[in-house]
């Protein structure tokens, strides 16, 4: 099994390069994430900034593409308060995306799910729940601006 996990320094940057190498990224302790969902429109605006800024991490879409889902370091669920979207705590068991062959997107971790940013696509293993809540504002704004506007 590979697991996402939150690493810091170089194992982040050397995941993210064997992914687009082609190569399985390398093992290293792994952590469980937690899970922030936000409605598709919203995310969608998010995941534009935050890789303007280099900061999203893996990003799944439900089937029906009405949710995405951001993974953050596990934790976060406790602090989590931004209006419109929820932080679920995996509870110790970790998101295994399975092990990716040569090349290979790994599985995404939930059922009926797929990936808008894959684990080898993301500049970190997780996104960082600071960054991500001031991408959500910022969707937000953005979002009524054009509503407005129409």
């Amino acid at each position: 099994m590979w697991e996402t996990g939150v690493s810091g320094g170089g194992e982040e940057r050397a995941g993210r390069a064997a992914g687009q190498e082609g190569r399985t990224a390398p093992a290293g302790p792994a952590r469980p994430c937690d899970l922030v969902t936000v409605p598709a429109r919203q995310g969608l605006e998010a995941v534009d900034i935050l890789r303007l800024r280099d900061g999203v991490g893996p990003v799944l879409h439900d089937g029906a593409c009405d949710t995405l889902g951001f993974l953050v370091p596990p934790g976060t669920a406790d602090g989590w308060d931004v209006p419109g979207s929820a932080c679920t705590r995996t509870n110790g068991r970790g998101i295994a995306f399975g092990t990716p062959g040569e090349g290979a997107v790994p599985e995404p971790p939930v059922q009926g799910s797929g990936w808008l940013v894959p684990p080898e696509g993301a500049y970190a293993d997780a996104t960082d729940p600071v960054v991500l809540r001031a991408a959500l504002g910022e969707a937000a704004r953005t979002i009524e601006a054009v509503d407005r506007c129409q």
